[in-house]
């Protein structure tokens, strides 16, 4: 199993990393840049509401989804057609919910307009994300580190002549949406046709008994869902709702989040190849120790470095990225970077105790998790805007990877964490010195920045995080 997740994490990262940070730094980053920064935070921080409200589109059904197929793949062909159209139900009450609450919180018309297309669009990435918990649950995970990639790439495609070309007017906020939109459906149609030929025939029926049933079973994992959608997308909605500037502050952390959005979607993918891997060993009886290490020393080795270059490098990035004066937003960039390390860690230990079934203690975890944000965020917004949105993330973020690290030692009797903390702790003192060391080099600072990284490789390879030979054994022989 061990080859299984180096393998295809190698390959979802090489698909992924070629693509996603050019539609990051080179389509959205321009957008934004185009549309001006009130203007894109007025958008980012409507997505950032739907995505509170997603629960309402899942319901938990993909986790449950993903963990249900890997361990029984047989009942795809009995379970699909019905939980497509339990799915289309449930966005429908989705997208009256979130049109009530817009409301509610006191969105004019154009706002509305918006966040009705943004509904739309969410919709169409829990839908292709159920899909791919078919795929994946399966063990196609090729096929699915495609589809993973692909909505950027006929994002890209499309955004280009009405970035780039002189064909079409400048493009505004609305056409970006659109754009999206029409990606995300056309992956959607493809992961379908995939799908239904893996199931076999398929008849389309609803059936009450069996939805009320994938609703209960799947409930913990919907309220998992919910309180951490609340935990890290809620920053900005507050940010623009507490700071009335016409979106600029919700403007100035998108900028600075935009980064981190893109390293998280990492972690998410490994965490995606981790869920079906950990439930069938875990039902297997196999022991998952080793593949803990190995995943969670690989990665968060990775986030440290990203998180250390980020925060001793952060004007030059922001002012790479964005010109002017970028001594705020550097400032929210360095805070939001950290929680990288935050995110790793949850991906690999909650993905762990979600698929050993442990929802109660994930739930209890994620509810303060939710509670102490939104507090937080609100002694902060008020004081310090986007810093105090940002400092709030990160102590989040925290806060509930600690306390799954503990959990998870509880219920697996772990021997090897202590361990484990202590090199990546060696790790990280190197790391920080190398970093430091490099700004003070006498080159262009994407130089220096470059030798870091190499340099911190070298020391993952001194202190054992990174052992090449085990990898390629693990490669070669499984």
């Amino acid at each position: 199993m061990k080859k299984t997740f180096i393998t295809n994490l190698i390959l979802v990262l090489t698909l992924n990393l070629s693509i996603k940070p050019f539609w990051i730094l080179g389509i959205d980053r321009t957008v934004q840049n185009i549309v001006g920064k009130p203007e894109y935070g007025v958008y980012s921080a409507l997505l950032s509401f739907t995505y509170v409200f997603g629960i309402i589109l899942d319901f938990g059904i993909i986790n449950f989804n993903n963990r249900n197929i890997a361990q029984n793949s047989h009942l795809l062909s009995k379970h699909f057609s019905r939980v497509v159209i339990l799915k289309l139900g449930l966005a429908l009450l989705y997208l009256v919910i979130c049109s009530f609450a817009g409301l509610a919180i006191g969105y004019d018309a154009r706002r509305m307009k918006l966040l009705f297309i943004l509904c739309f669009m969410q919709f169409l990435i829990s839908f292709v994300l159920y899909l791919r918990s078919n795929i994946s649950g399966m063990h196609l995970f090729r096929t699915d580190s495609v589809l993973s990639a692909m909505d950027r790439m006929i994002g890209i495609a499309i955004c280009i002549p009405f970035i780039w070309g002189h064909f079409f007017p400048p493009i505004d906020i609305m056409d970006y949406v659109y754009i999206q939109t029409a990606a995300y459906l056309s992956v959607a149609v493809i992961a379908f046709i995939i799908v239904v030929r893996k199931a076999g025939f398929i008849k389309f029926s609803w059936n009450r008994t069996f939805s009320l049933m994938i609703l209960k079973k799947s409930f913990p994992f919907a309220i998992l869902v919910m309180l951490m959608s609340f935990y890290n997308r809620i920053d900005q909605t507050m940010l623009e709702r507490l700071i009335h500037d016409n979106g600029e502050e919700t403007g100035l952390y998108a900028q600075a989040f935009r980064l981190l959005d893109a390293t998280n979607m990492i972690a998410l993918l490994a965490a995606g190849l981790l869920l079906p891997i950990f439930s069938r060993m875990l039902k297997l009886g196999d022991s998952i120790e080793s593949l803990v290490k190995t995943s969670y020393t690989l990665l968060f080795a990775l986030a440290l470095v990203v998180a250390s270059g980020c925060c001793f490098y952060a004007e030059k990035i922001m002012h790479m990225l964005y010109g002017g004066d970028v001594t705020e937003v550097a400032m929210v960039f360095r805070v939001l970077m950290c929680c990288f390390m935050g995110t790793t860690t949850q991906y690999v230990f909650g993905t762990l105790l979600t698929a050993n079934g442990n929802l109660k203690y994930l739930n209890i975890i994620a509810a303060c998790g939710m509670t102490f944000n939104i507090v937080v965020n609100l002694i902060l917004i008020p004081h310090f805007h986007a810093l105090g949105a940002a400092m709030t993330s990160l102590a989040t973020q925290l806060l509930v990877p600690g306390l799954q690290v503990l959990v998870a030692k509880r219920v697996f009797k772990f021997t090897i964490l202590s361990k484990m903390m202590l090199t990546l702790f060696l790790f990280a003192i190197g790391v920080i010195g190398i970093t430091y060391c490099s700004t003070h080099l006498p080159f262009d600072w994407r130089v220096s920045f470059i030798a870091m990284v190499a340099a911190s490789g070298i020391w993952a390879l001194v202190t054992g995080i990174v052992n090449i030979k085990s990898i390629l054994k693990m490669v070669k022989v499984g």
